[in-house]
């Protein structure tokens, strides 16, 4: 089957985790689900791409969470076999001295109108490995420094030589945050000058060459989010391919031949290496932002953001979108091939949905999915939701900069607002392993829920997924986003709920900057230059004098609430959409 992917060229889309399925557990969260769904517009707008990233056999982790709303981590392992079928080619690539071998298994997406995309997952579970080394693979964000930096060899190096081994022509590299930038370095190596047209002193590598092959999306706005490797691990690790200097071999043309026709010669040196991503240590982040020819953010806010964080390099802005097909709830599907049937591919064409479907169709299409989260809720947790009453819904990953517990902050105030009317909340989401914080928020969620009972129902449905994921951002009434800005680099599912007719109430922050028309679309919290410490009061107020009122006005003007809904599908699902996306990049990125 792999060969029907080798006639044309294509774009190589590089991401340490992606979300294909619900069943296969390689993604931890926005980034992962976020590369599904470009890789599944792909396939909708036949755009030649391969994806690349890692096997991840132990996936992320399954969530349960005990008596005490803990968290607790068990194992989250698949079968590639079931799901993918194994390649024969294998290539090798250094790690500490010795030659790791890595193979890969071609998942072949399926797009729901067709299309076809391949996913190399890579694996170093091979025969020919050490124990240590079969397990580079095994653990999505797993392990140490040490154990990362493998991974991230193993998904830029390993994926580069493994593409060409499997014969693929690839025309432009797409970097899905910095975990893979070692790919430019493998490509340094293959664009040398010529030896003869070097002066003394003068760089081995065609860097314009490499910077037009390559672009880089950056993801997060946090210092501390970006992957840095000390160069003693670095050089313990790869010291064999990197303590050497190239422009002296390359004066010899014997070396300079035997360099370019051998995969186990060094492809960079350390001077620079250091020159490229930074003197003190490995910035994955600022290797790819050297190596890379054209660069973005994934909304307005974020690039400017990156700007200042990276001041020197141009940012452009592509804000990010998700997927039609994938998060709209079957009803609201059925609702929009009945009135705007071009949707799905044209997603643009949601703009008229403002005029075009009825209110009463907008909200039973609403009731179906709403009842399907309630069913959802009572099988996880045992609680019964009832129907006729908003849910405010919040789910992402549990760490501080999130704010989970920003909507609790005062309970009191909650429970006085819930006594003059009622509402319910539900919570969903995964701390990393070793996000502490992140951990104690999640219990410290449950004894806010403990003292809302009998007045606010709180339910937190354990082992967020994409099957939970879906139920939510289609199920709720209202869904809240409360992040410290402006560390929301852009956030997706606030888009995911705009596609099901659910306002966003949120923190001016990320892409609800560019898709927040005050009471058209939803509603801030606060405004964008605000000072956080006054977004509690903020929410409070907003839920209180406006959001609810709203709500329980529906039978009084019908029309309220329902414009509302509706200003969310025509203004924001229309446009924060990832065919847009794609098609940005296509045009900006890919094609230039």
């Amino acid at each position: 089957m792999l060969d029907e992917f080798l006639h044309i060229e294509r774009i190589a889309y590089f991401s340490m985790e992606i979300a294909l399925r619900n069943e296969i557990p390689t993604y931890a969260g926005g980034l992962g689900v976020l590369a599904g769904d470009t890789v599944r517009s792909a396939a909708d707008l036949e755009l030649p791409m391969v994806a690349v990233s890692l096997v991840s056999r132990q996936g992320y982790f399954r969530q349960e969470i005990d008596a005490q709303g803990r968290q607790v981590e068990h194992p989250a392992s698949w079968e590639p076999e079931r799901f993918a079928q194994p390649l024969d080619a294998k290539i090798a690539v250094p790690i500490e001295g010795r030659a790791v071998w890595i193979g890969a298994w071609l998942y072949v997406l399926e797009g729901h109108m067709g299309g076809l995309q391949p996913v190399l997952l890579l694996d170093t579970d091979l025969e020919e490995n050490r124990r240590e080394d079969r397990e580079i693979t095994h653990h999505l964000y797993g392990g140490d420094e040490t154990y990362r930096l493998k991974q991230e060899i193993v998904l830029g190096v390993g994926g580069m030589r493994l593409l060409q081994a499997l014969g693929f022509t690839i025309r432009h590299y797409h970097m899905n945050e910095g975990h893979s930038a070692l790919l430019g370095l493998e490509l340094l190596r293959r664009y040398l000058y010529p030896p003869e047209d070097l002066r003394p002193g003068e760089s081995p590598y065609d860097l314009p060459r490499v910077r037009e092959l390559c672009s880089f999306t950056t993801h997060t706005p946090v210092e501390a989010g970006h992957d840095r490797f000390a160069y003693d691990t670095v050089q313990r690790v790869l010291g064999n391919v990197i303590n050497v200097d190239i422009a002296q071999r390359l004066a010899n043309p014997a070396e300079a031949q035997r360099s370019r026709l051998s995969f186990d010669e060094a492809f960079v040196d350390l001077a620079t290496l250091k020159h490229l991503a930074g003197e003190d240590s490995l910035n994955m982040t600022r290797l790819a932002l050297n190596l890379s020819e054209y660069v973005n953010g994934v909304a307005k806010r974020h690039a400017e953001v990156s700007k200042k964080m990276f001041p020197g390099y141009r940012v452009h802005a592509v804000t990010n979108g998700v997927h039609p097909f994938t998060w709209t709830a079957e009803s609201f599907r059925q609702l929009y091939d009945r009135y705007l049937p071009s949707w799905c591919h044209e997603p643009e064409q949601l703009v008229r949905a403002d005029c075009c479907i009825p209110d009463a169709a907008v909200w039973e299409a609403h009731v179906q999915a709403k009842q399907a989260l309630i069913e959802k809720v009572r099988a996880l947790t045992g609680v019964a939701l009832h129907p006729k009453v908003p849910i405010l819904g919040f789910a992402r990953r549990m760490t501080a900069y999130k704010r989970p517990d920003l909507l609790f902050s005062d309970i009191e105030r909650l429970k006085a607002i819930a006594q003059q009317r009622s509402f319910q909340i539900v919570l969903a989401g995964k701390a990393h392993p070793r996000d502490e914080g992140g951990k104690r928020l999640i219990e410290q969620l449950h004894a806010r829920a403990r003292a809302l009972e009998g007045v606010v129902p709180v339910v937190y449905l354990p082992d967020h997924d994409m099957d939970i994921a879906r139920l939510l951002v289609a199920g709720v009434d209202i869904w809240l986003n409360t992040p410290l800005r402006p560390f929301e680099a852009s956030g997706t599912s606030g888009m995911k709920a705009a596609f099901n007719g659910v306002p966003s109430l949120s923190v001016l922050d990320g892409w609800w900057v560019e898709g927040c028309i005050e009471g058209v679309t939803g509603w801030a919290i606060g405004n964008a230059a605000g000072a956080d410490d006054g977004d509690a009061r903020a929410l409070y107020d907003k839920l209180e004098q406006v959001v609810l009122p709203l709500y329980y006005g529906y039978e009084r003007e019908p029309g309220g609430w329902i414009r509302v809904m509706k200003g969310a599908i025509s203004k924001n699902a229309s446009y924060f959409n990832s065919h847009r996306m794609m098609r940005r990049y296509a045009t900006e990125a890919y094609i230039r």
